[in-house]
Parts: C-alpha cells; sequence; structure tokens
C-alpha cells in the first residue's frame, strides 16, 4: 500500500499547478448548466493522462474512469463545477472576467482539487486496486430551478461500473485552514421550496370594506407559520421553515387582488418534513378560509438530507488526522444548508467533509456566497492529499 506521505509530499509539491488551475477557473466561471469552457478544460486535462472520458454527462458533466492494475471496488470522487450569479467585489488578479458570475462558494477549488486528485491517481495505478470515478458535476447550486447531480444519475453515473463508495469534500470559510470536519451521520440538511399563492379580491385602498386584502391575509399566514417549528416539531429537532420572499401590489393606493409568498423548508428527517408540509397545508388554507380568501401551497422537495455512512467516514478521518493532526479535526453542529451530494449518498454509502480555508490574518474571512468570498489556497494540496489517499487505500483497507 503506498504511504500516505508520498500522497501527501506530491499533492504539495503540485500546489503551483492547482493555484493556476483554480485562479483559472475563478477568473472564467460558469453558471450551473453552462459550463461548457470548465468542462472542456477538464475532459481535455483527464484525456491526457490517459482516463476513458465521458463528456455531457447529466448536460455539462465530466466523468473520468481509471482502471487500477490490480481487482477491486470503483470508488467514486465528486467535484462540484459551477458557479453563482453574484457580482464579484474582489480586486485580485484572478477577480471574475464574466459580469455577474462568480466562483462565490468554492468550487472552483473542488474543480482543481479533482484534477489534483487525477493526477496522482494517474501516477500509482499500481498501488490501485479497483476503478477511480472522477465525477466533475454540473449546477450544484441548483441554476434554473434543477440540481446536476439528478441529472447526472439520469444519465447513468452510478453504472458502469457501479461506485461501492462515494466521496467528497467542500472547502469550509467558517473554518481556518489546516483544520477540517469529518463525522458520520447527518451532516447538511433537506432542503425544501415552497409557493403560496393567495387569491384575494382587490380594489381601492380608501375602501377596503369591499376587498379581500391579499397582503393582510398573506401576512397572517406568515406569522402563523411561525408556529409550526415552535408548537408541533419536538424541541430536539432541527427544522427550519423560512419565508424569504412576498410579492404584491403595484401602487400605494391599491389593494392588489393576489400576493404570492416564497420560502424554505429545512430538515434532517423525513418523517419531521412530512409534518411540517402537513401543518402549513392546513394553516394556509383556513387562515385564507377565515378572512374570505383562498390560498394555494405548492412544496417541492430540492436535495434530500446528507448523511455520511459510518465505515466510509472513519476511514476519511484517519486519513485526515495523519495529514492534518488528530487535533485538527473538530466536531461541528450538523448545517442546514443543503448540498446535492446527498442524492449519491442516498444510493452509494460514502463521506462528504469540510476543509477549512478560512485565514483571518489574510483578510479571506468573507461566507460562501459573498461577492468577496476567497479561500486560502493552502488547503488545496491537502484536499487533494486526503482524497487521494482515500481512492488508493478505499480498497485494500475494506477488502
Amino acid at each position: 500500500m503506498i504511504e500516505r506521505k508520498i500522497l501527501q509530499e506530491e499533492a504539495q509539491a503540485m500546489a503551483g499547478q492547482l493555484v493556476a488551475w483554480r485562479r483559472d477557473f475563478h477568473r472564467h466561471p460558469e453558471l450551473g448548466f453552462m459550463e461548457v469552457r470548465t468542462g472542456g478544460v477538464i475532459a481535455d486535462y483527464l484525456v491526457s493522462l490517459g482516463y476513458t472520458v465521458q463528456r455531457h454527462v447529466g448536460k455539462t458533466g465530466v466523468v473520468g474512469l481509471w482502471a487500477g492494475d490490480r481487482p477491486g471496488p470503483t470508488v467514486m470522487l465528486r467535484f462540484d463545477i459551477d458557479a453563482l450569479p453574484v457580482q464579484e467585489e474582489n480586486e485580485t488578479e484572478y477577480a471574475s472576467q464574466n459580469p455577474g458570475v462568480m466562483h462565490a462558494c468554492g468550487h472552483d477549488a473542488h474543480t482543481a482539487i479533482g484534477l489534483g486528485v487525477a493526477t496522482l491517481i494517474a501516477r500509482h495505478r499500481q498501488e490501485l486496486a479497483g476503478q477511480v470515478k472522477l465525477v466533475f458535476q454540473p449546477n450544484e447550486e441548483g441554476h434554473g430551478g434543477s440540481n446536476g447531480a439528478p441529472a447526472m444519475i439520469a444519465d447513468g453515473v452510478l453504472e458502469n461500473p457501479a461506485p461501492e463508495v462515494a466521496f467528497g469534500l467542500h472547502v469550509w470559510n467558517s473554518l481556518e485552514v489546516g483544520y477540517a470536519i469529518v463525522q458520520p451521520g447527518a451532516m447538511m440538511a433537506s432542503t425544501g421550496i415552497f409557493t403560496i399563492q393567495v387569491q384575494g379580491q382587490g380594489g381601492h385602498g380608501a375602501i377596503p370594506q369591499h376587498t379581500v386584502d391579499p397582503i393582510v391575509v398573506a401576512s397572517q399566514i406568515v406569522l402563523a407559520l411561525q408556529t409550526v417549528i415552535s408548537r408541533n416539531v419536538a424541541p430536539m429537532q432541527p427544522a427550519v421553515l423560512t419565508v424569504g420572499q412576498i410579492e404584491a401590489g403595484s401602487a400605494f393606493n391599491i389593494i392588489p387582488p393576489t400576493a404570492k409568498m416564497m420560502g424554505t423548508v429545512r430538515t434532517f428527517d423525513s418523517e419531521v418534513q412530512a409534518l411540517i408540509t402537513g401543518r402549513m397545508e392546513g394553516i394556509v388554507t383556513k387562515v385564507a378560509e377565515a378572512f374570505g380568501a383562498t390560498a394555494k401551497l405548492e412544496f417541492s422537495e430540492i436535495t434530500p438530507p446528507l448523511v455520511n455512512a459510518e465505515t466510509p467516514t472513519a476511514l476519511v478521518r484517519q486519513i485526515a488526522e495523519e495529514i492534518l493532526g488528530k487535533n485538527a479535526i473538530v466536531p461541528s453542529e450538523p448545517s442546514m444548508g443543503g448540498e446535492d451530494m446527498a442524492f449519491y449518498l442516498q444510493k452509494v454509502p460514502g463521506c462528504f467533509f469540510f476543509l477549512g480555508s478560512r485565514n483571518e490574518a489574510k483578510g479571506l474571512v468573507y461566507g460562501h456566497h459573498h461577492p468577496r468570498f476567497d479561500i486560502d489556497e493552502g488547503a488545496l494540496p491537502l484536499g487533494v492529499a486526503i482524497l487521494a489517499t482515500a481512492a488508493l487505500r478505499y480498497g485494500e483497507s475494506i477488502h
């Protein structure tokens, strides 16, 4: 079995190339399902290494397959490649050249780490038992209303060959560089989106008695929905219900006929989600009815909860402790944010972990999706070393 130290040293020696890749992707961000240039760069590099490459998987995704010299399992490594509709405010030489689009979540770093892992896997074919399937996935952010993971699954990414385990990571600006969060169980919440349409009766703002004011109805619905978490969900069950958008009206003195609300529900448990949506349905319809209006609730799940399996997570934690140090693996509460790696982990056991990328001394402190988001690029070789070691060691440690 290859020594972890060798891979760590090789990953560190690649630091300059990793930074160059990351900054190139950062200069040329592309929104979900539009990652044509990004996918082309990835695919061309994998071909140059000798990978069997599939392009246009899940529209703009890329899959690279590498077979070792010995039989063994198929290990899947997933890297998301899309950017966000954010206008960058950083003044760096690698700032986005695409107005209104920015790598504000770190997917440029993930893509660079993926190419680094691909390089090390190709160098160590003799040490690989089985196959490594590198999945460069579009549209993790759900641009346009749909996610990249289901699109890739529909295109057969979990088949021919089927992976036995799946690994992934996210650089994390809430955590200092050199640290990581690696733990089993629920790591990120399900994400659901809801829309509420309130139908009232419009009219003049000076004669409200001849109207059914949908703004008043919507306001009452918002207040009533707050009781779902406080009075229907068990206190020890994490859950969020947020109304994030209300649209109604066209003038100060007109009562409009309709109002629209949108929001999100986050949970770690499908039964809790069903409880919340059931209570929402009753509140929305009955509150509207009490005011002489009607209202309709539509709910759809965007991503399921992300749940790490015990055995793969134990392997990643062991490797991360070797590379970063035991004290660098820190506990954390699960995040109420969503991540579409969850779709793969519903079907394949695996581990998704967070790798610190914050550096207060350098001013790299802005959170994900912020227009001044940036990372400490020292995280790049650490991510490469951890994932490459996991891919090469899995066949030896499990079989």
